[in-house]
C-alpha cells in the first residue's frame, strides 16, 4: 500500500507479477493474493481476468479507510489531504451546530458552558484541554442528532488526533484563541441562533487549523 500511495506504482500501471511480489516481500503466493484482495477492497487496484492487476487513480481510493487515509497523510508534504479533512469536518460540524442551536436543551447549553469555562482554566494543560475540546465538539454533534455526520467526523479525526502534523505544537496562546472560538459557538447555541452557530463553528475550525498548519504555500482548499 505504501508503495502505491508514494507513487512507486503510478495509476494505470500494472502491479508486478505474483512471482516478483513473492520474491520482493519474501511471502507465499497465497499471502500475495490475499494482499491484492485487500488492496482491491480499499480501491487501490483493479483486478481483471486476463489483464492482471492495475493501480487505480487516487480519486477511486477509499479515503475513509483508516489505512488508506493514514498512508496518504504520511506521504502528503503539501498537507492537501489534511486541508480536505478540515474542509469536510467544518462542513459537517457547521451544519450540526446549526441544528444544535435549534434543538439544544437547557441541559446541553449547561454542558457547553461548563466545558468552555473549564477550558479557560486548562490553557496551560494542553493534554487535558484537548480532551475537553473534543468533548465540547461531541456534545454539539450529539445534540444535532445526526449520527452519520458525527460518525464520519469521529472516524476522520481518530486517524489524526494524535499526530503532530494535524495537532501542531500546542501553546498557551493557541489554547486561549481556540477557546474564544468555542465561547462564540456556545453563545450562539445558547441564543438559539442557528446561522450564527454555524458561522461561528465554520470560522473556529478554519482559524484553528490555519494556526496549526505548518506546510508552506496558500491553502486554497480552505477558501469558501
Amino acid at each position: 500500500m505504501g508503495r502505491i500511495v508514494r507513487g512507486e506504482h503510478p495509476p494505470g500501471t500494472p502491479l508486478p507479477p505474483e512471482p516478483a511480489l513473492c520474491e520482493t516481500f519474501a511471502v507465499s503466493r497465497t499471502v500475495v493474493r490475499e494482499a491484492v484482495k485487500v488492496l482491491q477492497e480499499k480501491g487501490l487496484v483493479q483486478v481483471r481476468q486476463g489483464s492482471g492487476t492495475t493501480v487505480t487513480a487516487p480519486a477511486l481510493w477509499n479515503m475513509l479507510d483508516e489505512q488508506v487515509l493514514a498512508a496518504s497523510i504520511a506521504q502528503d508534504e503539501s498537507m492537501a489531504i489534511l486541508d480536505d479533512l478540515v474542509v469536510t469536518r467544518r462542513l459537517l460540524e457547521s451544519d450540526m451546530a446549526n441544528v444544535a442551536a435549534r434543538l439544544a436543551t437547557p441541559e446541553v447549553v449547561g454542558q457547553l458552558r461548563t466545558l468552555v469555562d473549564r477550558m479557560d482554566e486548562l490553557v496551560d494543560d494542553h493534554v487535558t484541554y484537548a480532551e475537553h475540546d473534543r468533548a465540547f465538539h461531541d456534545v454539539i454533534m450529539q445534540s444535532s442528532g445526526n449520527r452519520i455526520a458525527r460518525g464520519v467526523v469521529r472516524a476522520l479525526e481518530s486517524q489524526v488526533v494524535n499526530t503532530a502534523r494535524y495537532m501542531g505544537h500546542p501553546e498557551r496562546a493557541m489554547c486561549v484563541a481556540s477557546n474564544r472560538g468555542h465561547r462564540r459557538i456556545y453563545e450562539r447555541i445558547a441564543a438559539h441562533d442557528p446561522g450564527g452557530a454555524a458561522e461561528a463553528m465554520f470560522t473556529h475550525i478554519t482559524e484553528a487549523w490555519l494556526v496549526r498548519r505548518s506546510a508552506p504555500g496558500d491553502p486554497v482548499r480552505l477558501e469558501r
